[in-house]
């Protein structure tokens, strides 16, 4: 679907935006991630997510003005860390337990990825709201569990491992499902971490 523009000047925009809960807000940000989840970006559009959610197309359009500002501003909604929080104590028990949380999300976040795929690369909004909603979080999180293991002194700090492990950890969780048909689970992910990413660091 081709951008199109709102209606209105930005300042009708502006005392309009105001007037939506965050709640309806969230309820438009769930209706485009779902649908883009099951058709696929290109097939959704603004018409559609506003019979799905019972809305005028001009209230969508007033708020984000184009479809690719409205997904942008849906996965920005989304944010979240999953590898926050972990700390077993030991580099290797960390490792695991952030295989097995993104083992629980993979489905969902590698459903999306793949079904906005040509449009991340042509769109920098896209590309700049999912990587801060989906991906620098998340290798934030993965990078301060690696710190840990270095200041514990699990492994030394000019590791030449430790630089590639956000990439072995997203990598599978990309490439599994095209290679194999079947999502990272959390089994899937643990399993890739003891057999692959513990021994590149020396650990057991």
């Amino acid at each position: 679907m081709t951008s199109q523009a709102a209606d209105g000047p930005e300042t009708v925009a502006a005392s309009r935006r105001s007037k939506l809960t965050r709640e309806r807000e969230q309820e438009f940000f769930d209706a485009v991630l779902d649908q883009i989840r099951e058709c696929g970006y290109d097939a959704v559009t603004m018409e559609g997510i506003a019979a799905s959610t019972r809305c005028s197309k001009s209230t969508l359009y007033r708020q984000w003005k184009t479809k690719p500002q409205f997904v942008a501003a849906a996965l920005r909604s989304h944010r979240t860390v999953r590898f926050a929080g972990i700390d077993t104590g030991s580099l290797a028990g960390d490792l695991r337990e952030a295989a097995r949380a993104a083992g629980a999300w993979s489905g969902q976040d590698t459903t999306l990825l793949q079904a906005l795929g040509h449009a991340l690369t042509q769109d920098p909004e896209l590309r700049c709201a999912l990587r801060e909603a989906l991906v620098d979080p998340e290798i934030a999180a993965l990078r301060e569990i690696l710190r840990r293991g270095v200041e514990r002194g699990e492994v030394r700090a000019d590791h030449p491992a430790l630089e590639y492990i956000p990439a072995q950890m997203f990598g599978v969780l990309r490439i599994r499902p095209v290679l194999e048909g079947r999502d990272a689970d959390p089994d899937y992910l643990v399993r890739f971490v003891d057999a692959a990413v513990l021994p590149a660091l020396g650990l057991t």
